[in-house]
């Protein structure tokens, strides 16, 4: 009796490491067989992939490992007063193996990136300047939100509806790594309605705008009792 129990220990060991280890496996991009593997242009590849094949490495220079694709506010004169940019192996080569994106998001007085999530990539975002309130729903509906200012940083769990808002008076940017370099985007409401549902997108920017206050209000509430002791 005591063989069997050892032995099916020994057996539960072993299937929670092959289980541990496919888990780590799925859970990011494939790790890297080389040091160098910049994208090589798409003109010179004949059959799709699962990723993007790589430059002759003679051919590789310290250029495929610099962007300045994030260096300059983008346009918020639209409906939703926000921009994002997202850089991913597609735009800068040097990010192909190495399971990364990036991305700029800028956001004019009260602007607004509506709920997305990204199906392939967790996102950490830093705040560079301005005052933002950003938010994640979780698989029980659960709100997640924090009132962010200069050099904060907040995580949003991969594959989660996220959010985020001007809260400030003035143009807020942040910057956001993601780890995988083709992260996906998934609108709410470009999944579910059509882009001309004009009375969607107000809503979903109303409610925002109501978490923004709330979140103002709690953070509002928190520096009085924090003064107070």
């Amino acid at each position: 009796m005591k063989r069997l129990n050892s032995n099916s220990k020994a057996a539960t060991s072993i299937l929670l490491l092959l289980l541990c280890s496919s888990i780590a496996t799925c859970s990011a991009d494939d790790l890297p067989l080389q040091d160098l593997c910049p994208m090589a242009p798409q003109a010179q590849t004949n059959f799709f992939m699962n990723g993007f094949l790589c430059k002759n490495q003679t051919s590789i220079t310290a250029s495929d490992f610099k962007t300045s694709r994030l260096n300059h506010a983008g346009d918020t004169d639209n409906s939703l007063r926000s921009s994002m940019t997202v850089v991913t192996a597609a735009e800068f080569p040097g990010l192909n193996t190495q399971g990364l994106a990036m991305s700029r998001t800028d956001l004019a007085m009260d602007g607004i990136v509506l709920p997305h999530s990204h199906p392939r990539a967790s996102e950490m975002m830093f705040v560079s300047h301005g005052t933002v309130v950003a938010g994640f729903v979780d698989t029980e509906n659960r709100l997640f939100q924090r009132t962010l200012r200069d050099g904060d940083v907040f995580v949003f769990p991969r594959g989660l509806l996220h959010f985020c808002v001007n809260a400030g008076f003035g143009l807020a940017t942040t910057f956001s790594v993601l780890n995988s370099q083709n992260p996906g985007v998934m609108s709410i409401a470009g999944a579910m309605f059509a882009p001309e549902s004009d009375d969607v997108t107000e809503r979903l920017v109303s409610k925002i705008l109501t978490l923004k206050t709330m979140a103002m209000a709690e953070s509002v509430n928190n520096n009085r009792n924090l003064s107070s002791k």
